[in-house]
């Protein structure tokens, strides 16, 4: 089973791996910091034995990268794996942010559905159901989270099934929540969040999110 390291240690910037299968223009690696794109978080940039990352799938527990189709890499190759750090961390941090309003939405409106989300380097976004313009609920919701983000509050991030690779993130006294991406350490780290309301069609909203604005 592949080592997704990017769990262990998502502060992580570069690693040693070694390419475990390869099949045309697609690698499989032994251990991996380099995340795929999964539940709305964009995948990392980076590159792989020098040889720059053209996409990164993933294939049940597995994650296919794909390359340029004319590297010259093997199996048993060890290969140093290195991903865009700052691209990373401000990842990690729309992401933790969209995490935050979503759960503070739940506690406040219960029965909200939500029908997708995206998570970029520049903003994140939260699509739902919702009847009412939700913009009237941005105070509470910026009130709530910043006083979470000021507090600096530790962030834990383990597995729920390992077997089947489920993991959540948690905050004593505020939430649990299954989630697989990556994590950051404290809720300081967010920094500070600017929300913006958009009508995406009848009875639906999207909030849109973007740290340290």
């Amino acid at each position: 089973m592949l080592d997704k390291l990017f769990w262990d240690d998502p502060y992580s910037s570069e690693i040693q791996a070694k390419i475990a299968s390869v099949e045309g223009d697609g690698i499989y690696l032994d251990q991996t910091i380099f995340y795929a794109f999964s539940g709305g978080q964009e995948s990392d940039f980076g590159t792989i034995g020098g040889v720059e990352v053209l996409e990164a799938t993933k294939e049940g527990t597995n994650i296919r990268y794909t390359l340029a189709s004319e590297h010259d890499l093997h199996v048993g190759q060890e290969v140093a794996v290195k991903i865009d750090w700052q691209r990373r961390y401000s990842l990690m941090q729309h992401h933790f942010a969209a995490e935050l309003i979503l759960e503070l939405l739940y506690q406040e409106l219960g029965s909200v559905e939500k029908i997708g989300a995206h998570i970029a380097q520049d903003k994140a976004r939260i699509d739902f159901f919702w009847q009412e313009n939700i913009s009237n609920l941005f105070p509470l919701l910026l009130h709530k989270a910043t006083e979470l983000i000021n507090k600096n509050l530790p962030i834990k991030s383990d597995y729920s099934d390992l077997a089947n690779q489920r993991r959540y993130w948690e905050i004593d006294g505020f939430a649990q929540v299954p989630c697989g991406g990556t994590h950051l350490k404290h809720t300081g780290e967010v920094g500070r969040l600017c929300l913006k309301r958009k009508n995406i069609g009848k009875g639906k909203e999207r909030i849109e999110i973007y740290v340290n604005q």
